[in-house]
């Protein structure tokens, strides 16, 4: 897809969703990183429901490296894969405070050295936490973009490649490209039964045009 086409697509979307930014409720960097941990394989509306109850008894890294695996497994279990998210968490938070007083690190190359912390997690604490420019794929964003056009890949570092690619002029717009694209993928362009008729941007969307 040619530029101009690409922002056209983004200038509608932002048109279409106010204030785009994360669903995840959370009070601190931390706070932030163990939802976004907890987010994998689950839904934004799951995690919020869990971290509710779950930060009011611990929410500080040292809280969470003295936690035991069980203790955290019965807390976290409706949002999934409770038992390595529970240790990934736990090791995450031990090697915050041994090793980074206490402070998630703020660096890409940082972040991803955290037990459980893969490219995607440590690319949205970069936009949403630290105001870093990066687009975090996941599952939302690789499929529409893909669909409509953005990018053409099977693979999702390929998928972030071309988006950071076709947006390269401006950086400090990735943030928000991530959740205009997510939110529309979660609310409109689902993955089964996609809302093609009502679509804000179906004039320029590959899969709708070649139906």
């Amino acid at each position: 897809m040619d530029k101009y086409t690409a922002y056209n697509i983004i200038n509608i979307l932002d048109k279409f969703i106010p204030n785009p930014e994360t669903e995840l409720e959370y009070n601190s960097d931390f706070e932030l990183l163990i939802a976004v941990m907890l987010s994998a394989q689950c839904t934004d509306k799951r995690v919020n429901m869990v971290t509710k109850d779950l930060f009011k008894l611990y929410n500080t890294p040292e809280d969470f490296a003295n936690l035991d695996v069980k203790t955290l497994e019965r807390l976290i279990h409706s949002c999934g894969f409770y038992h390595n998210k529970a240790v990934n968490i736990i090791n995450c938070s031990r090697m915050i405070v041994d090793k980074y007083n206490g402070k998630v690190p703020r660096t890409f190359e940082e972040l991803v050295t955290l037990p459980g912390v893969g490219r995607k997690t440590a690319n949205v604490m970069l936009i949403v936490a630290f105001g870093t420019p990066a687009i975090p794929v996941d599952t939302h964003i690789f499929r529409v973009s893909n669909r409509i056009g953005l990018t053409d890949t099977n693979n999702v570092d390929d998928c972030e490649n071309q988006l950071t690619t076709l947006f390269k002029d401006d950086p400090q717009l990735w943030g928000k490209i991530h959740h205009l694209i997510l939110l529309y993928g979660r609310y409109n362009c689902k993955a089964i039964n996609p809302d093609c008729t009502n679509c804000v941007i179906k004039k320029y969307c590959k899969h709708y045009n070649e139906k």
